[in-house]
């Protein structure tokens, strides 16, 4: 059994060489400095980021649970899944919809 940590949205274990960063589940700018953080692994945390602005992360995506719910994210976090732990690739622009 593994000892790595668990990305909270994806649910794949983060290996110690994996690219991961951690997120603020309430944005920094919108109220959330030294407010709780989840350790993702890079590729979720950028397109956590590029499906969602800012004020609706604070507004309306402040949990794991919240995040994994958004259909664009449920949509990525069932691909991803099927990568290997370490996987990482380029996120494509971002893709709001204004």
């Amino acid at each position: 059994m593994s000892d790595d940590p668990i990305c909270p949205l994806c649910l794949r274990p983060i290996p110690a060489d994996a690219r991961s960063s951690l997120h603020h589940l309430v944005p920094k700018l919108r109220g959330g400095k030294g407010g709780p953080t989840v350790r993702l692994h890079q590729i979720c945390h950028n397109e956590i980021h590029a499906t969602l602005a800012e004020s609706e992360l604070a507004r309306d995506y402040d949990t794991p649970e919240k995040l994994r719910a958004h259909p664009r994210l449920a949509k990525f976090a069932a691909w991803v899944a099927k990568r290997p732990p370490g996987f990482h690739s380029k996120t494509p622009g971002r893709r709001r919809l204004r």
